[in-house]
């Protein structure tokens, strides 16, 4: 899979541009603040329907329009795809692919597939456990339709949970309902998030060997319900519902669950979440992404597009040069305030940017 043009209008500081990529390296260069992470941003927006900078869709238009549009054209292996979002500051975002308006938000999920890395991604490694969370939940969203919809029933029936857990008077026999519920809906999340860190975990621990040279050995591991079947999570999760009912009713929330998981990452077996170096702690989140790439691919069938913001600056020669290596069988967007020398400019289409526009 690669995209073969991107449309931009009104979005962010872009006021009109239509952009044709190569299905190899492209590299954006410019100054800072000219719109370079704007365009991945836009990019990404066609991939999941949202940002991954910002909740709200009315700080992607431009500051002195109504509406917004982005347009991404996309070739795979049998066929190609057209998704196109516009965003209004009156009415909610219209999604449509091939001109097909789209009902439901996860039917995008799976037309254009990508993987962003920039320097705000340690987070996934450093930060809090909604952090980790969100790099399993938008990988698995963009694999499996199915996953996105099971996560949004989830987070339906923990609010429901939660409202009732905020009443003054609370008849026993309600909560017990919801907790049925919230295990039923939670058990499936948890069994999915496993198994996809179990495929996950051989090519994380490839790729994350080859750019340390071999010096550390990464290992993940989901941190929540115990079980193997989906039965058993669910019998284990009703348990724990019922231990912590006293607390939960206490402080008002459900503090159990899938929406508190996490997961453990470890070098050489030590929890680099908090005993990392910020150089492990960004190696390891990059692994994690490049090992997202691979998997991707393998049970999708189509190679995903690689968005990497700014990140060349911040690796030294070594694992630059590793990541080059990694990223060739890819479509791959890279964002530079100048051409990378590792980088041979004849095997890339180069592009500069300023003020939110190519020149």
């Amino acid at each position: 899979m690669y995209v073969k043009k991107l449309t931009l209008k009104d979005f962010r500081n872009w006021q009109g541009s239509t952009i044709e990529l190569s299905d190899g390296v492209n590299v954006f260069e410019g100054r800072n603040a000219q719109g370079k992470t704007n365009l991945l941003e836009a990019l990404y927006v066609t991939c999941v329907g949202k940002s991954q900078r910002t909740p709200r869709d009315k700080e992607l238009i431009r500051w002195d329009c109504d509406r917004a549009y982005v347009a991404a054209q996309v070739q795979k292996k049998y066929g190609s795809d057209n998704v196109e979002i516009v965003l209004s500051r009156n009415v909610n975002k219209c999604v449509s692919v091939n001109s097909l308006p789209l009902t439901k938000l996860g039917e995008l999920m799976g037309t254009v597939l990508g993987v962003l890395f920039s320097p705000e991604e340690i987070k996934t490694v450093k930060e809090s456990p909604s952090e980790r969370r969100r790099f399993v939940d938008v990988a698995l969203s963009q694999m499996s339709k199915s996953y996105f919809y099971a996560l949004n029933r989830y987070n339906k029936i923990l609010a429901q949970r939660n409202r009732l857990l905020k009443q003054p008077k609370i008849d026993p026999s309600a909560i017990d309902v919801w907790d049925m519920q919230l295990a039923a809906a939670g058990a499936g999340i948890v069994k999915s998030r496993r198994g996809f860190l179990q495929r996950l975990l051989p090519h994380a621990k490839d790729v994350h060997s080859f750019i340390t040279e071999e010096k550390e050995e990464l290992s993940l591991a989901y941190e929540g319900a115990s079980g193997e079947s989906v039965k058993e999570i669910e019998e284990n999760m009703t348990e724990l519902l019922l231990k912590s009912r006293e607390s939960d009713l206490r402080l008002g929330f459900t503090h159990i669950g899938p929406h508190k998981d996490d997961v453990k990452i470890t070098a050489d077996g030590m929890d680099i979440r908090s005993f990392g170096s910020q150089g492990q702690q960004r190696t390891a989140a990059l692994s994690l992404q490049l090992a997202l790439l691979r998997l991707m691919t393998e049970f999708t069938g189509e190679s995903p597009v690689l968005l990497l913001d700014d990140v060349m600056s911040e690796l030294d020669c070594v694992r630059r040069e590793r990541l080059l290596r990694l990223i060739r069988p890819y479509q791959v967007i890279i964002t530079c305030t100048e051409l990378p020398e590792l980088i041979d400019d004849k095997t890339v289409k180069r592009f500069v940017v300023d003020g939110g526009k190519i020149v």
